[in-house]
């Protein structure tokens, strides 16, 4: 897979927030991993730009975290 750098990325700086006493910063760093192999997965199956179905092409999704 050519995006397995950025996980990479994201596993060093979890790293780094947990040597340095930032434990939240790190759990951040975990949930944004989580996105990235979701969002590598729907490039590589060609589903990239929907949400539940929804468009998302305008970098805007309603939902998630921080939806109220």
């Amino acid at each position: 897979m050519r995006s397995d750098w950025i996980l990479d990325v994201l596993a060093d700086l979890k790293t780094f927030a947990l040597s340095s006493s930032l434990p939240a910063l790190a759990e951040q760093l975990d949930d944004t991993a989580l996105v990235a192999m979701a969002e590598i997965a729907a490039l590589e199956q060609g589903t990239q730009g929907t949400v539940d179905g929804q468009d998302t092409a305008n970098g805007f999704h309603n939902g998630g975290v921080g939806a109220g």
